[in-house]
């Protein structure tokens, strides 16, 4: 899918919850929930949410010429790949350079290995990649940029215990593999706000197109249903909100943009458990050439 460029900068809100769930585990805190010392308020990284996209389109458009998704799920694909054996079949396949593993492309086809590589992988040119290892096909910045999602409020982290009634080494006691084998970490409600950003200049520098445009924004709005587990408990789209400027350049500033979203509890709610719990509200827009879409 690579067709219809994209000439005009985009910015967007995306608003997700979770409910008695870990939505993004910290595995430097012992995978529990990522949180601000300093707030208390939860976070989701981006690496986090683009796994996510990559998951659904690699699910969605799999098959597809021009849609393949280079850094892959094991757990969807069933398969182990390695980004230098990739690169190395791009330019065996599309320009016809045979190369060995530790062989290196020449100088002047590192231009041409990375425009094919943004052809052939949705995600090198949706959110870029790092493509100078191995064979080498240069580095590539992609035109969806995205934030650290944030809660609105602060989380707090229960934890529970897991129980186990089977026992799986005979050669073991049968008491010590049974009861209290281990513990897991849930949010019990969390609203999280992520930012993005669409360069139509970095657009047209991978050929991320239009089509390109509509198929992350499915993602965004579906791609927890293609995602649930008991780790992650409830996990849902709530709000897309998207800012389309009239130039390339942008007719207004990001952030005050995005000032224009409020996002905040309801008159008596004190413990927040569900989005109903909140009220969303967008502010009229004092900019020219802003045209406002509530995608969900």
């Amino acid at each position: 899918m690579n067709s219809g460029e994209l000439k005009k900068r985009i910015d967007f809100i995306y608003i997700f919850d979770v409910k008695d769930g870990n939505p993004n585990g910290d595995p430097d805190a012992g995978n529990l929930p990522r949180v601000d010392a300093e707030t208390g308020e939860g976070l989701v990284t981006d690496v986090c949410l683009k796994r996510k996209v990559r998951n659904y389109v690699q699910i969605a458009r799999a098959g597809v010429a021009g849609d393949d998704i280079l850094v892959k799920s094991k757990e969807i694909s069933g398969q182990e790949v390695f980004i230098n054996g990739e690169i190395r079949k791009m330019y065996k396949e599309d320009l016809n350079i045979d190369l060995k593993p530790k062989d290196k492309a020449a100088a002047n086809k590192v231009a041409e290995g990375r425009e094919a590589m943004c052809k052939r992988f949705y995600d090198v040119r949706t959110f870029g990649a790092v493509l100078s290892t191995g064979a080498n096909a240069g580095q590539v910045r992609g035109a969806v940029q995205m934030t650290f999602a944030r809660s609105c409020d602060p989380i707090v982290s229960m934890e529970h215990a897991i129980t186990v009634c089977a026992a799986r080494d005979e050669e073991k006691e049968y008491a010590s593999q049974v009861g209290i084998q281990g513990r897991k970490t849930t949010v019990p409600y969390g609203l999280y706000v992520c930012h993005g950003f669409v360069s139509a200049n970095l657009a047209r520098q991978t050929g991320f197109s239009e089509e390109d445009l509509d198929l992350f924004f499915e993602a965004l709005k579906n791609m927890f249903d293609q995602d649930h587990s008991a780790a992650r408990g409830l996990m849902s789209a709530q709000k897309l909100i998207v800012f389309r400027h009239d130039s390339e350049l942008g007719n207004a500033p990001a952030n005050k943009l995005f000032d224009l979203v409020s996002v905040t509890k309801k008159n008596g709610v004190e413990v927040p458990r569900s989005f109903n719990d909140y009220r969303v509200t967008i502010a009229d827009c004092p900019f020219k050439d802003i045209t406002i879409e509530e995608l969900i």
